[in-house]
């Protein structure tokens, strides 16, 4: 089982702070996206997980404002399922990390650590810690809902 300590560790020994404890970070955005051009969970289209059952890259020409974050989608069709019910697509946790956030912690993702759960969407700092979440995911789940609801 990987630990908060991984996180914290992880985050420190590649020098990008993948992962920082939430009491930490009171301001920390409520979506995870880019620092520079504010775009949410990596560019990637959150509808896609749904009806494509993968991860695909957005495109700038399909984007939508939602939470203070852009989001990419890569279609027309996306972006309008989105905009009707943005609570429905964007994943848990702002799509920071299901597993660090049950670890009280939150961490970046990446696009292909995905998971979708009772309808909603999981994302995970890689697929071996998306497999780990796996293991006990309700009752990492409801973990992390009491974390992600202290904060927000």
């Amino acid at each position: 089982m990987i630990s908060r300590r991984f996180f914290l560790t992880s985050g420190a020994l590649l020098g990008i702070g993948a992962a920082i404890p939430l009491n930490a970070l009171a301001s920390e955005p409520v979506i995870y996206s880019n620092s520079v051009t504010g775009i949410a969970i990596n560019g990637f289209d959150p509808v896609a997980y749904f009806s494509e059952s993968k991860p695909l890259e957005g495109k700038g020409e399909f984007s939508a404002q939602w939470k203070d974050a852009t989001w990419y989608f890569s279609s027309s069709e996306n972006r309008a399922t989105f905009i009707e019910a943005p609570e429905k697509y964007a994943p848990q946790y702002g799509g920071y990390c299901a597993f660090a956030m049950n670890s009280d912690a939150f961490a970046t993702t990446v696009p292909e650590a995905w998971s979708i759960v009772d309808g909603k969407l999981y994302l995970n700092f890689s697929k071996g810690v998306r497999g780990d979440w796996l293991v006990d995911k309700q009752e990492h789940i409801v973990r992390a809902n009491d974390n992600w609801a202290e904060k927000f």
